[in-house]
């Protein structure tokens, strides 16, 4: 769970920071904004199916997702 004090936690990664996000296998299914961001509730929760193809597009926000151990 987020803290209230989101932008002094230096254990929340920076959302959007690049618009490429490599994800695995444990991380679905994949949602974005995903938790653990700052921001993790900047846009609506919208689902990601990159399972098979092994990449996919955040429309809301155009951060680019790949699934780095996909067989």
């Amino acid at each position: 769970m987020a803290k209230s004090s989101d932008s002094q936690d230096p254990d929340l990664q920076t959302p959007n920071a690049s618009l490429r996000q490599n994800v695995s296998k444990s991380d679905l299914p994949l949602h974005c904004p995903m938790e653990g961001t700052s921001t993790w509730n900047s846009h609506p929760r919208v689902y990601i199916p990159i399972e098979k193809e092994g990449n996919g597009l955040c429309p809301y926000c155009g951060t680019y997702y790949v699934l780095t151990d996909a067989e």
